[in-house]
């Protein structure tokens, strides 16, 4: 029996087993991706990061008060006394889509849908872009995709259990969109063209609105558009396909309120109207010139398109009518771009990426899909299997794709999509090619040949994934955030859970609880409470109020958190206390990532010198921030010797290379008449010999302190 022979008919549809090969890859593509985005779970069952229990508030807001009262929505909770339009700053159709499908379901818990949530819709994508890749380079090339998506680290970590965010749901309706939009411009029915390119550009849409990182895929295509009518000759149906989309794009995204005019007149809708008109314009110009100088005429238009966009670009200010991004999309389009602002420089995510981290992530797949290129180019459209247009596709696509995640690491998942699907094609052919070269040899020599082949490059993409250093399963086995604060232990407690629990049952339901803006979204679903500052970072100024009061004096720290009509504030403090005490006392070294770490970016965000608060290495405190700051004194721990690592020397004052050491020292108890007052503090303060502190410490807003002047 063949790879063709038929197995089963059902109407005009013949199932034949190279089908079912396909769609058993497919499943090992599901599974392994659920598997391995499912890793945390061994740790607890809980939202992972930031932003998805805010993304779980929201659903849960329209799943008991239905879609038309959340776009009503006010949410008082964030930013108090501000509050936040909620359909006009959030990820609207990850909301509405979870909360349809959470209907659809028939569950009865939202948070245990929510946190399973990303986990469904990444693994689903497996097949998506199955499907679109199969489009540009061929079945063995889609299935390849399908498979390394699933390992894809970048992806999955971004993916997994918990992580109710914008990128799974973003990925999955954009990556389809996409896979609608290039089959239907390669499609002989019109029927099935129109309706392909109009749900792309819906689905386009509903990407955008469930991830802003979506629109980095309107780079590719806006340069598609323009190499369109040099690549392929049906003008007639191009001049009429792509403005379709275009305009299915541009019209949904005025059904939301984030994208709407923003959009259609900033850069990303412009991104895609300029070159619709562009290609349009060009056909016409062709279509008027001989066969000869249609080219060159062209080419002279794209370069006057050019010449005028860069002049606006530059002339463009605040005043003009072109909408700039934020810095983020500024910095993804110029990676060279950097900013002055610490608020932006102090988010983890905003950080570049290093060779050493794309090595990691994408390994011997970083070589296939050089290969991959090159098998490409030398090709020149001579490959029956692959047009020229998904030639130009496939390029264009991936190089913008390496060089946006080159400016941070959220992007990466940009650079990941581009080196799956340049090594998948790579690889499929090279599998084509060594598979119909006709070898002058025995058949038994050709069998082992090819079957050598076959294992070489099997070892090649196995080995990367079982090495401990580099393994994805070692990777992405996290503990949700809400476990271990976000700090470098890889460890889970409930400290958090217990601290949000407190604030719950023991605070008035009008309460305002400060902290630093991490940790906003947790106050607000966990502690149901209001907060000052939240991740969604709407209001600079706030921000920069709360670093103000942290390295201000205690009296006038409490003056400031008094404006901010703040009835409690919260600290995070992480470490780990050591195995010797001190006089009987433990002993602690905080460096786990909590704000003891963070204050630099305080500083940094007061605009306040560091070297007042700082040591040289800019993270140990001095004497003035330990004894004349609102956050030294909240920290309730004090240094009492440094010690040199390497060589265990100790000193009573900070030397280079030295580290503090520490001991408990609460300076604002609950029975003291200070500033404030330490109401609570969570269970691993008390913390046995050897053991990890992830120290949630609330104190009270003493209103009836009389500042001493």
């Amino acid at each position: 029996m063949n790879s063709t022979s038929t197995l089963l008919s059902i109407g005009q549809f013949d199932l034949k087993l190279h089908h079912l090969l396909i769609i058993g890859i497919l499943a090992l593509s599901f599974s392994v991706s659920f598997l391995l985005r499912s890793s945390p779970a061994e740790f607890g069952w809980e939202l992972h990061e930031f932003d998805p229990f805010f993304n779980y508030r929201a659903t849960e807001y329209i799943v008991n008060n239905g879609i038309d009262s959340y776009f009503a929505w006010n949410d008082e909770l964030s930013w108090y006394p501000h509050g936040r339009n909620i359909s006009d700053t959030s990820q609207v159709m990850l909301h509405i889509t979870a909360a349809i499908t959470y209907w659809i379901s028939g569950s009865n818990n939202l948070y245990d849908f929510t946190i399973l949530f990303p986990v469904i819709f990444g693994s689903l994508t497996t097949i998506i872009i199955f499907a679109l890749v199969r489009v540009i380079g061929g079945t063995t090339a889609g299935l390849l995709a399908s498979l390394f998506f699933s390992v894809s680290i970048p992806i999955i970590v971004r993916g997994q259990l918990g992580w109710f965010k914008s990128e799974p749901l973003g990925l999955f309706f954009s990556i389809l969109a996409l896979y609608l939009f290039l089959s239907g411009i390669n499609s002989n029915n019109k029927k099935i063209t129109i309706t392909k390119l109009i749900g792309a550009g819906i689905l386009f849409v509903f990407g955008l609105s469930a991830w802003g990182g979506d629109q980095f895929f309107i780079i590719p295509l806006g340069v598609l558009f323009i190499t369109l009518p040099f690549l392929r000759k049906d003008h007639k149906f191009l001049i009429w396909t792509i403005p379709l989309f275009t305009i299915s794009t541009l019209l949904t995204s005025l059904l939301f309120e984030r994208l709407s005019t923003t959009f259609v007149f900033g850069l990303g809708g412009l991104s895609l109207a300029v070159p619709t008109i562009f290609l349009v314009i060009c056909i016409l110009i062709q279509n008027k010139s001989n066969e000869k100088s249609k080219t060159r005429n062209g080419l002279l238009f794209l370069l006057a398109i050019i010449i005028i966009a860069s002049s606006l670009l530059i002339l463009n200010d605040d005043s003009a009518f072109i909408s700039l991004p934020s810095y983020r999309y500024l910095n993804a389009i110029n990676p060279f771009f950097t900013t002055t602002v610490p608020l932006i420089d102090s988010v983890s995510e905003h950080a570049t990426t290093t060779m050493s981290q794309s090595f990691l992530f994408h390994s011997v797949l970083m070589i296939f899909a050089g290969i991959g290129i090159w098998l490409i180019l030398k090709s020149n459209g001579k490959q029956d299997f692959i047009k020229n247009d998904m030639i130009s596709f496939c390029l264009i696509f991936s190089l913008f794709g390496v060089y946006i995640s080159s400016a941070f690491v959220r992007l990466e998942v940009f650079g990941s999509l581009s080196v799956i699907l340049l090594s998948s094609i790579a690889i499929s052919i090279l599998i084509k090619k060594f598979f119909s070269y006709k070898h002058e040899i025995k058949t038994v020599k050709n069998n082992i040949l090819k079957l050598s082949f076959l294992s070489g490059i099997i070892i090649l993409l196995i080995i990367p994934l079982a090495l401990p250093e580099i393994s994805v399963s070692g990777i992405v086995d996290t503990p949700p955030t809400i476990l271990n604060g976000g700090t470098k232990y890889q460890i889970g407690t409930s400290d958090w859970l217990d601290a949000m629990d407190w604030i719950k049952n023991n605070t008035s339901e009008n309460a305002v609880v400060g902290a630093w803006w991490d940790y906003g979204y947790w106050i607000q679903t966990k502690g149901e409470r209001a907060s000052l500052a939240d991740n969604s970072t709407l209001i600079d100024h706030v921000i920069k109020k709360i670093a103000k009061a942290f390295i201000s004096s205690p009296d006038e720290g409490w003056e400031l958190l008094r404006e901010m009509e703040s009835d409690y504030f919260l600290v995070f403090v992480a470490g780990e206390r050591l195995l010797v005490d001190h006089n009987g006392q433990p002993l602690y070294l905080l460096n786990g990532g909590g704000d003891e770490m963070k204050k630099q970016w305080f500083m940094r965000i007061a605009e306040e010198p560091l070297q007042k608060y700082l040591h040289l290495d800019q993270t140990s405190g001095t004497n003035f921030f330990w004894n004349e700051t609102l956050l030294g004194k909240m920290i309730p721990f004090s240094p009492v010797v440094y010690i040199h690592p390497q060589t265990n020397e100790q000193s009573i004052s900070y030397q280079p290379g030295f580290v503090p050491v520490y001991t408990k020292n609460i300076k604002f108890s609950e029975n003291q008449n200070g500033p404030l007052r330490l109401v609570y503090a969570s269970p691993s303060f008390d913390v046995e010999k050897g053991g990890h502190v992830i120290g949630i410490f609330i104190y009270e807003i003493n209103k009836e302190y009389v500042r001493i002047n």
